[in-house]
Formats: structure tokens, C-alpha cells, sequence
């Protein structure tokens, strides 16, 4: 293999850049997962994440990718046949409701707009066809991944409020915690999962999820099978400190030092971060003649910009250049939209410098590969960043 001298620019929408600070947490000998050394560390990082999720409740944390806190959500609050509402908005929000399909649950799927997020009007619909109250979870992706676009959710638990509808309101913020403002109890989100791979600047192999008091009560009547899953199993553990089995020792003490470099920073300062790099984002791609495959400002995504390619050349293609001559990974289009996109990660560890690497990249690659475009996209990025 060829030397490629510098670094790889690994500019997916996650997993992001890990921070050489985490990698050298992470390398140390593994200690005894029943000993006190950890006990203080498993406290710390419990503690931590509640309050990354904004919540004086359950936190639990699972050595998997987040897929298993989506299973985690379900097995945990749910019975074989219940009803379960999703909203056909992404790859993920679709991947998800197969999972639930799988598990026995019945899915009720609404058809939508890819390009938009979930409106308070979508979710009314929805609840309002719903006479018996049959629907016992909505499930939400917050930041959908695949597109870039951002629901918003507060409107949301305020229509299940406004309707008095006991269904569950369970939430997927993989790639939008520690990216995107994220109240859990303040929005009466009754389940939150993330993953650690995206703005918590890890590598991949931590789930996550926050539980309010709703779901932790209707777990005790909930009869999916589970056993790896169980919250009742991780709550007698981690009461003590501990985890029913044996823990990612390495992912937790680099999960401990992200959450160190997340409070240095503060979340707010934090969340202003990314949404700036989002904004100069978006100014590149409006200078190059491009689109933002999300279409409402106000959901435009902070961790992530999906742009689409003119109708007759391939984001593949464009992505293969970019990494073959200039070593930077680009995301690809998921789904239907496979080909027809390319997405730019701007989350996690991320500063302006490497921001205006990506985009140079990304304009250098667009006139290699032939797509159709103005120059002067890095220069606009340039300018936003240095007003």
C-alpha cells in the first residue's frame, strides 16, 4: 500500500473524528470491572450522561451500537401485538420501525416527505385516527442521519399533551445529542437512545438511553421477551456502580474524558458551535449552485448536511474521486436516496480549520469528478466563519 502522507479526513455524518485527548484515555490496561477503581468510573459516567441528556432520571448505558438501544427501547416498554407509530422520514426511522416489526409489534407507518421533518400536524393526524387509543409509543427520530433534517420536539409531546394520549413518546438522538439542544425531561420524552460514535466524539460500541418515570412504570407490565436488554437487570447494578456483565472498560474511560471535554466546552457553547459550521455549510453548498436535500430552514441539521448531486451524475462517483486524490471519506446516500447524494459531517471534535479543509475538498472533488457547479463555495464558507 501506498503512504498517504497528513491525515485522513474522515468527514461522515458519524462515526466522527476521535480527539487524540480520548485516544489516550482509552489507552490504558483494562482494570477490574468489580473493583472500586471502576465503580467510581461507571458513577462518573452515569452521572455524566444525565446531564448531556438534560434529566434527573435512569440513564443506562449498553457496549453496543445504538441499534440495541432501539431494541433496548421497545423490549423494555412494550408487548407482543402492541401498536406502534413511526413516521416514514429517513433511512433510520424506516430501519427502526422494521426492528419493531420484527420484535412482534404491530407498525402503523405514516407516509411523508423525506425532505421534512415531523409537524405537530403530521402527529395530530395520526393520534386523531386513533379513537381507541390503541397506539401505545410514537417513535421520533430527532436528527434523521440520512437526510439532515431536524424534527422538532417539543411541538410534538405538546400535541400528545393537548390530545391526552397515553402513548409512549420514545426518541432516536444518535446523531443529534451533544450536537443539537436536547431537553429529555423537560420535554417529556418518555425514551431517549443515542449512540457513541457521533458528537460524544467516541469510537463506535456505546448505546445509550435515557428513561423518564412513564416508561420505567409501564416496563414492569411490559412482557416482550428480554434479558440483555433489561432495564430491571441494569437498575440492580447500576445502583451499586456496576453492569450485569462485563462493561467496555476502554469505551467508558474514553466516554469519561469526552464528557470532560463536553463540560469544558459547555453544551450551549457546544450546540452554537455546530450550528455554525452547519451555517457555513450551507453557504457553500448555496454558492456552488447546489441544494440542501433538507428544505425548511428551521430543520436544517447541526450535525450534518445531505446535498444533492444534478440529476444525471453519481454521488458515488463524486465521493470515490474525492477520496482517492484528497483522502477525505464523505457520506454516502442511504436507501433511495443511494447515488443521488453525498452527506458532510460537521460534528463532534470539529473546528473551523478543519471545516474549511472539508469544503475545499469537497469543491476540489465536484471539479475533478465533472458535477455541474459555481466555484467560490469555500470562499462563501470562508466568509461566514470570519464575520
Amino acid at each position: 500500500m501506498t503512504y498517504r502522507p497528513g491525515r485522513h479526513l474522515l468527514q461522515l455524518p458519524g462515526p466522527s473524528n476521535v480527539p487524540d485527548r480520548i485516544l489516550r484515555a482509552m489507552h490504558r490496561n483494562t482494570i477490574d470491572h468489580r473493583g472500586p477503581e471502576f465503580q467510581a468510573l461507571a458513577r462518573r459516567v452515569l452521572d455524566g450522561m444525565k446531564r448531556v441528556f438534560r434529566t434527573e432520571g435512569r440513564v443506562f448505558i449498553y457496549p453496543s451500537s445504538a441499534t440495541g438501544a432501539w431494541e433496548a427501547a421497545m423490549t423494555n416498554t412494550l408487548s407482543p401485538g402492541d401498536r406502534v407509530l413511526f413516521f416514514d422520514r429517513g433511512f433510520f426511522a424506516e430501519a427502526w420501525s422494521r426492528v419493531a416489526a420484527r420484535l412482534g409489534l404491530e407498525v402503523v407507518k405514516v407516509p411523508g416527505d423525506w425532505r421534512t421533518g415531523v409537524s405537530a400536524a403530521d402527529l395530530r393526524a395520526a393520534l386523531r385516527a386513533d379513537p381507541e387509543r390503541r397506539i401505545r409509543a410514537v417513535m421520533v427520530v430527532h436528527n434523521e442521519t440520512s437526510t439532515g433534517v431536524t424534527t422538532e420536539l417539543p411541538a410534538l409531546r405538546a400535541v400528545l399533551d393537548e390530545l391526552a394520549h397515553p402513548a409512549l413518546f420514545l426518541v432516536d438522538a444518535v446523531s443529534s445529542l451533544a450536537a443539537t439542544e436536547y431537553r429529555h425531561d423537560e420535554w417529556g420524552v418518555d425514551v431517549c437512545i443515542s449512540g457513541s460514535q457521533k458528537a460524544l466524539m467516541l469510537p463506535p460500541g456505546l448505546a445509550f438511553a435515557a428513561v423518564g418515570p412513564r416508561a420505567l412504570e409501564r416496563s414492569a407490565q411490559a412482557t416482550l421477551a428480554r434479558s440483555y436488554w433489561s432495564w430491571s437487570e441494569q437498575i440492580r447494578f447500576n445502583d451499586d456502580g456496576y453492569f450485569p456483565y462485563t462493561p467496555a472498560t476502554g469505551l467508558l474511560f474514553g466516554l469519561d474524558e469526552a464528557l470532560r471535554m463536553l463540560e469544558a466546552e459547555g453544551l450551549e457553547t457546544v450546540f452554537s458551535r455546530h450550528a455554525r459550521f452547519a451555517a457555513a455549510t450551507r453557504s457553500a453548498v448555496a454558492a456552488w449552485g447546489l441544494e440542501t436535500y433538507s428544505t425548511r430552514p428551521s430543520e436544517h441539521s447541526n450535525a450534518a448536511t445531505t446535498v444533492r448531486v444534478p440529476e444525471g451524475h453519481s454521488g458515488d462517483a463524486l465521493r470515490r474521486v474525492i477520496l482517492e486524490r484528497w483522502d477525505m471519506s464523505l457520506g454516502s446516500g442511504l436507501g433511495p436516496l443511494a447515488d443521488q447524494v453525498f452527506r458532510i459531517g460537521h460534528l463532534g471534535d470539529f473546528n473551523d480549520l478543519m471545516l474549511m479543509g472539508t469544503l475545499s475538498g469537497v469543491e476540489m472533488g465536484l471539479r475533478a469528478a465533472g458535477v455541474p457547479h459555481r466555484s467560490g463555495g469555500a470562499q462563501a464558507a470562508l466568509e461566514h466563519l470570519s464575520a
